[in-house]
């Protein structure tokens, strides 16, 4: 079978899957978020190597809006470099060193009303492990993204034996395979085309729009970043500048 065709269909069952299972997971979820945002909390987004990627597809970006606050670390997501300073294999050290999630914690101030979502494929890596506890240590709810497949069937790696889930509120499978990769080539042994991208944005996206549905449920519409597809550029510019507005009020009390 044609390679990419295989990686298409493997693409299409892990939708399937998040559509036949996690339904009620997002749902739950959206509710923190949803009360969280329309309190006038924020939802703190955090994630290290290529789980970047769905902290910055859930804001900012065309047809996303205030209310998530991303939190990336440079030395655990920078990937451009791969070798020599800021390398690859710097940023996956640091994603092993206990101690480092609480540094990085300590730099913000959290509200009551705030929660988080972390996002992790293996769900076991130290600085992903301890920025959940030290959410939960401040009583703010924490909703973990992760394979749960890969997640139980490999070792914690954080000396207090837990894993994300372990400390989740709520956790949200990206149905991805265990090992990311799932495509087999004849005459290559090992696998290609990741798919825990596809699942995370997934997730992501259907998390954003329950959530806008539940704070316009709540009379509280939120102002979303419009492309001038819909609206014409100068009403598109105009609203762009109007969420960045938003966002940096909603975000200014968090650097204290």
């Amino acid at each position: 079978m044609n390679p990419a065709l295989t990686y298409l269909d493997a693409a299409q069952a892990i939708l399937e899957r998040i559509r036949a299972t996690q339904v009620k997971a997002l749902e739950r979820a959206a509710d923190i978020c949803t009360q969280s945002i329309s309190e006038g909390g924020l939802v703190h987004l955090f994630g290290t190597g290529h789980s970047r990627m769905p902290v910055e597809e859930m804001f900012p970006r065309h047809g996303s809006f205030p209310g998530f606050h991303p939190i990336l670390e440079l030395s655990l997501s920078y990937h451009h470099a791969v070798v020599g300073a800021n390398g690859q294999r710097q940023s996956m050290f640091l994603e092993h060193v206990e101690g480092f999630g609480k540094v990085i914690m300590r730099n913000f101030v959290f509200a009551d009303s705030d929660s988080f979502i972390i996002f992790s494929h293996s769900g076991v890596n130290e600085v992903v492990v301890e920025v959940a506890t030290e959410a939960k240590q401040r009583g703010l709810p924490v909703i973990a993204v992760v394979s749960l497949e890969h997640c139980r069937a490999v070792p914690p790696q954080h000396s207090s034996g837990q894993r994300l889930p372990d400390l989740a509120d709520v956790t949200i499978d990206n149905c991805t395979p265990g090992g990311d990769a799932m495509v087999n080539i004849e005459g290559m042994k090992d696998r290609v085309g990741p798919g825990s991208t596809i699942g995370a944005a997934a997730v992501v996206n259907a998390l954003k729009c329950l959530v806008a549905d539940g704070l316009t449920r709540l009379g509280q519409p939120p102002m979303v970043l419009t492309s001038s597809y819909f609206i014409g550029t100068e009403a598109s510019s105009k609203q762009f500048d109007e969420c960045y507005d938003d966002y940096r009020r909603r975000v200014r009390r968090v650097y204290g």
